[in-house]
């Protein structure tokens, strides 16, 4: 692989990683371009953990409330700041708490399903990718529906704070089911969100929350072909890799939160069923 190939699988990694397109999958589609389908899946790791720093950096100030909280959970301290009625996650102790359990439900979830599907995706063809992304269109589609029905209708959202045990469970599950390539895992993570009745902006603000313990997990997993990326990719591509994952990434989450934001995610189906109706017939 050389640094521009590397530069510009990073590029599409941080595009990907946090637009709900299935950054997995337009990894292994544009690896599939280039010749390079012998490539470690842990390369794809280390690019889905530059674009994770990204993550750590935009949600800073939510997730230092969060293990605050945390830290006052452990240690029987009262609360010393605000409430903030606004914030579902993490506005209040008791709302930080149960996302923090959420967070644990959802992860154990997503790590159980991730390892069945690890064994699956060496054997999955281009062309299963291209039906992945199909389906992720018919999920945000569903999803987009869905909400907008819940806006026109009588249905309430739920009133209490944090995330439900039964809605991590869903999210886990949806999320788990984002591993395989071709299935976006912010768009279906999202849509699980929605499905369970979270509103737009916490079902955004969770689904990349949890995405880093189902990161590090992932790239802990995959540790053991180190020594392949070292020799088959090399340090410079890696490194180039990241650096380009990470500096996309950070502004596509910013441009894609404001969508989440608005319901307008719905718009991403409009590129992935013609991309991967053409991959059905091509590759």
């Amino acid at each position: 692989m050389t640094v521009l190939q590397g530069i510009i699988l990073g590029v599409v990694q941080g595009i990907a990683e946090f637009l709900p397109i299935s950054s997995s999958g337009h990894l292994q589609l544009i690896q599939t371009l280039f010749g390079l389908e012998e490539v470690p899946l842990l390369y794809d790791v280390f690019l889905h953990l530059a674009t994770l720093f990204a993550v750590c950096i935009y949600f800073r100030q939510r997730i230092w409330k969060l293990l605050k909280i945390f830290g006052r959970w452990i240690s029987k301290k009262e609360r010393s700041e605000a409430v903030d009625e606004e914030d579902l996650l993490c506005g209040s102790d008791e709302a930080g708490r149960r996302t923090i359990i959420a967070i644990i439900i959802t992860t154990a979830i997503t790590g159980a399903i991730g390892i069945v599907t690890s064994k699956l995706i060496p054997d999955l063809s281009i062309k299963y990718v291209c039906a992945g992304f199909l389906v992720t269109a018919f999920l945000l589609i569903i999803s987009f529906v869905i909400t907008k029905k819940r806006e026109k209708g009588s249905e309430s959202l739920p009133s209490e704070k944090g995330i439900s045990v039964i809605q991590s469970v869903i999210i886990g599950f949806m999320q788990g089911f984002g591993t395989l390539p071709g299935i976006s895992r912010s768009g279906s993570t999202i849509a699980g969100a929605l499905f369970s009745k979270l509103d737009a902006k916490s079902a955004g603000d969770y689904s990349f929350i949890v995405s880093i313990p189902a990161i590090l997990g992932a790239f802990i997993l995959e540790l053991k072909d180190l020594a392949e990326v070292s020799s088959s990719v090399g340090f410079w591509p890696v490194f180039a890799g990241c650096l380009a994952a990470f500096i996309v990434g950070y502004f596509s989450l910013s441009v894609l939160m404001k969508l989440i934001y608005r319901g307008k995610i719905v718009w991403f189906s409009a590129y992935l069923i013609p991309l991967g109706i053409a991959g059905l017939i091509l590759l």
